[in-house]
């Protein structure tokens, strides 16, 4: 697996396509965050937003 956390979600998840649409939201919003502050990311929105949920979820 390319990110440890996505298969922690995975099996914290009863429903994948739910947790598909919860990165989704989640990477929009770090998206347009880092684009109001005009800040570059260095990761993928995606992988951060695994990795956020990841930790709210504290499965980290």
């Amino acid at each position: 697996m390319l990110n440890e956390n996505l298969g922690k979600l995975i099996e914290d998840y009863d429903n994948r396509y739910r947790l598909v649409i919860d990165i989704a939201r989640c990477a929009r919003k770090v998206s347009k965050k880092a684009e109001a502050e005009g800040e570059i990311l260095t990761k993928k929105p995606v992988s951060i937003a695994i990795d956020k949920l990841a930790k709210d979820r504290h499965l980290v």
